[in-house]
Parts: structure tokens; C-alpha cells; sequence
């Protein structure tokens, strides 16, 4: 069962409060997304920790029911 993209957005936000989350179904399948995050709270960490940030924001849906996740993480200008 494929994730809908407004339960990928909602479970970043719920994950990351202050989160601007964008979620682009990249096949049309529901299978695979990119998400743009943009967070204060990843200021002043490495981009392999944005992305370990959003993947507990996931619960464990990744790999799982979300089956691929392009990622793009940043800290606000």
C-alpha cells in the first residue's frame, strides 16, 4: 500500500515543528516522492543529519510503505 503525499507532509511537520515541507510524486504512482524541508532546525547540522531528522520524522514508513524519497533539506535563508 502506497502513502499519500499529504501523510508524508503531515508526519514531517508533526516530526519537525516549524517545517516547510514541499512533496512532489516524482512517478505518479504514489511510490515514489521528493520532498524539499526547510527547517530551522536543521541549521548548524550536516546534511546526513537533516536526513536522519526526517527519517524519524517518517516513523519508520520508509523503506516500508514509502518506498523511495528523493530529499532535499535546508535551513531557512
Amino acid at each position: 500500500m502506497a502513502m499519500q503525499a499529504g501523510d508524508i507532509e503531515k508526519l514531517i511537520k508533526e516530526g519537525i515543528p516549524g517545517a516547510k515541507v514541499i512533496i512532489r510524486d516524482l512517478a505518479g504512482d504514489g511510490n515514489h516522492y521528493a520532498a524539499e524541508v526547510v527547517a530551522e532546525s536543521f541549521r548548524g547540522k550536516t546534511r546526513v543529519q537533516q536526513h536522519q531528522m526526517v527519517y524519524e520524522a517518517l516513523k519508520g514508513n520508509m523503506g516500508d510503505v514509502l518506498h523511495a524519497l528523493a530529499l532535499q533539506t535546508s535551513a531557512p535563508d
